[in-house]
């Protein structure tokens, strides 16, 4: 497959770790070259800026500023997004009576406002280009909801309809949107879980297969390997889906 983005410019938001990471390796092998965003620049993002041969582009997705100045920089430096990937997210656990409001409006504001946000500011580049790809990184948990992650949950569900709107919106202009939705995932993100669960990780790994009929958590390389096909251009006809992959937790339509 390597090649299919060959020439582009992708931008991968949240990928200094886990599936952002292989996000940005997956599409690097493809041949695009890789804007690797975090919320500053450290050795994690350096070490993936190595990894892929591609640029560091530091932003807070929260901050509606941060995000257009990056864009910017980006603009000016590489060329217009052809590709984003709109991954970064936070997560906090909680009652929904114990949720404090302000960590409440943080999850949203991470995950579906700095996604609205991000969109917003590579469209003008995307149709100078005359289309592009957007793939949104949302969760099985935004398809049926989970206790104690209730802000996530409807963070994530946002995006499912944003997806749809958004796909419908742009898919006359040679924009396609699209969603991948991981389930469970071997990632750094799991170590929430097992706090908020007071038990030791590997006990949470097992705790989440037990209850998926594959009998194992995903991998980030499998969820890197749905965007990348979500990114080619020839698959012009995706349009608002979004892929579920979770083992076989969940099956529903979204």
């Amino acid at each position: 497959m390597a090649g299919h983005q060959q020439g582009r410019v992708a931008l991968v938001t949240g990928a200094t770790q886990g599936i952002g990471r292989a996000i940005a390796e997956r599409l690097a092998a493809d041949g695009a070259r890789v804007g690797v965003n975090g919320r500053a620049e450290t050795d994690a993002m350096r070490e993936v800026v190595s990894a892929t041969g591609g640029f560091a582009a530091p932003a807070d997705m929260s901050d509606p500023a941060a995000i257009t100045d990056a864009v910017a920089r980006i603009e000016a430096a590489e060329g217009p997004v052809d590709v984003l990937v709109c991954n970064a997210a936070y997560m906090s656990m909680a009652a929904l009576t114990e949720h404090p409001e302000d960590d409440w409006w943080r999850v949203v504001d991470t995950n579906l406002s700095g996604t609205f946000r991000t969109i917003q500011a590579v469209l003008p580049g995307m149709r100078r280009n005359g289309g592009g790809n957007i793939v949104v990184i949302t969760s099985e948990w935004g398809v049926t909801g989970w206790p104690r992650a209730t802000a996530y949950a409807a963070s994530k569900a946002g995006l499912i309809a944003l997806t749809k709107s958004l796909g419908r919106e742009l898919a006359a202009e040679n924009i396609t949107v699209n969603a991948v939705a991981p389930g469970v995932i071997d990632t750094p993100q799991l170590e929430v879980d097992a706090a908020d669960a007071g038990v030791p990780l590997p006990e949470m790994h097992a705790r989440y297969a037990a209850g998926i009929p594959a009998g194992r958590i995903g991998r980030p390389d499998e969820i890197a390997a749905a965007v990348a096909l979500l990114a080619r251009t020839d698959v012009g006809a995706f349009v608002g889906q979004t892929i579920q992959i979770n083992g076989g937790s969940t099956r529903c339509r979204v």
